[in-house]
């Protein structure tokens, strides 16, 4: 009972700083959906056809946070600080690098990619307007993720979550007043985003700066070890693109059922991102509880951490499936006054709330797979996902079955992905010891 409650405690000592920081970091994008969806629904279905394009490009590079969490959980696990914090380092420079050379290639084909996610020509006008100007904080978000994962690597989930929620806040007034106050449009929302954005990037550099000369971890860019996190990020990259393509495809088909089914798909997944971000703060607790237990050698300590961590996954889906299912009714009111959006979106709603309790199951064994370093695993493994979803999402298109069908599709990819992540973590391959950076 007495070690029953010690891990409850290092759960809950990540987790819930981990839920506030990363329940902030959605409503920037609820924010500006709830914004621009007061001015119009041609608006909101443009913010939702540049989200899915936005979205894709910095999902991939996720990477950037999970694989800093768990190298520098490992090194912290092992004693090796110094290393740890070059690690650190070495991810803020891959970062950096990698955001500005996405931000122009983005900005490059903007108007092509705009076009192919709308669902009419006036869409794509608008969705082109905040990719162009979002692009210019692709450097800063890419930055913020590679910043935020080294932190909860060593335990720090303050500083992130005090730097998101000031990043909130300035977003929301910066977009308020462009949009509405300087009547910019959705090119206000974007450019009060990408300004929050460079704000907490700088915020979150400084603090790793002043800890890593306190750790006398070299500042300087170190090539082998930079294209080495490249390298072991190949893997989560694969994962994360078999994840946005199922996005990216129910996007697609919401698009062809038109502006309004687009437009309702906007601000469902806006509100199913908020509830995963909220999830997901017990699956950091998994990436950097397992990464440090798995660097100190304890695989005793790591099967009572994850399944101890399952149990907590599934209470909060069940706790966010009701709260989502009682508010189902009234939400729609937040982000739109088109009558047609808001009932569209309710039964939609209710479908989402039902698959809550098995999406909170799905992030813990991802988070503490994540935190083994198993990516090969979790890249076959989505993989396999994909090719089960496809047919339910493009089923939902070819029988006109209606935008609550396309949500009830994506019950079928959370079965299927829970399905993978528990038979691996039914096995013992995924259990590598000492400070190494895989498992693979």
């Amino acid at each position: 009972m007495r070690l029953r409650a010690d891990v409850d405690r290092q759960i809950l000592a990540v987790a819930v700083p981990a839920f506030f920081a990363l329940v902030t970091e959605p409503l920037m994008l609820l924010a500006d959906t709830a914004i621009i969806g007061h001015l119009g629904t041609p608006e909101l279905a443009g913010l939702a056809a540049a989200a899915v394009v936005l979205g894709t490009v910095v999902g991939l590079c996720v990477f950037l946070a999970y694989g800093s969490t768990a190298a520098v959980a490992r090194h912290h696990g092992a004693g090796e600080v110094s290393a740890a914090y070059g690690l650190a380092i070495s991810s803020l420079w891959l970062a950096a690098g990698l955001g500005a050379v996405l931000g122009l290639g983005l900005a490059a084909t903007s108007g092509p990619l705009s076009a192919a996610v709308s669902s009419s020509q006036a869409v794509a006008d608008l969705a082109q307007q905040y990719l162009l100007v979002s692009t210019l904080g692709l450097p800063a978000v890419l930055v913020m993720l590679a910043a935020t994962g080294a932190m909860r690597g060593s335990l720090d989930l303050r500083t992130p979550l005090v730097v998101t929620v000031v990043a909130n806040v300035v977003n929301v007034v910066l977009n308020v007043g462009l949009v509405y106050g300087l009547d910019w449009g959705v090119r206000g929302a974007a450019t009060g985003t990408v300004l929050a954005q460079w704000l907490a990037a700088a915020w979150l550099v400084a603090v790793i700066v002043r800890r890593s000369r306190r750790a006398a971890a070299p500042l300087a860019p170190r090539v082998g070890e930079i294209l080495d996190a490249a390298r072991q990020g190949v893997p989560l990259i694969v994962r994360t693109l078999t994840l946005r393509v199922s996005i990216v495809l129910a996007t697609l088909v919401a698009a062809d059922l038109g502006d309004v089914p687009l437009a309702a798909h906007q601000i469902a997944a806006a509100l199913v991102g908020f509830l995963a971000f909220g999830l997901d703060a017990i699956a950091i607790a998994g990436q950097t509880l397992t990464g440090r237990a798995l660097g100190a050698g304890d695989a005793g300590l790591t099967r009572g951490l994850t399944r101890r961590m399952m149990a907590w996954g599934v209470a909060a889906g069940v706790l966010a499936g009701v709260v989502l299912a009682v508010c189902a009714p009234w939400l729609p009111h937040l982000f739109t006054s088109d009558v047609e959006v808001r009932n569209a979106l309710v039964p939609a709603l209710l479908v989402v709330a039902a698959i809550q309790p098995l999406s909170g199951l799905v992030f813990v064994l991802d988070g503490v797979l994540i935190g083994a370093g198993d990516g090969v695993y979790l890249a076959v493994a989505g993989l396999i996902v994909l090719a089960a979803y496809t047919p339910l999402v493009l089923l939902v298109a070819w029988t006109g079955a209606g935008f609550t069908w396309l949500w009830v599709a994506y019950g079928g990819f959370i079965a299927a992905r829970l399905a993978t992540l528990w038979h691996r973590e039914r096995g013992d391959a995924w259990l590598v010891l000492g400070p190494g950076r895989s498992a693979d």
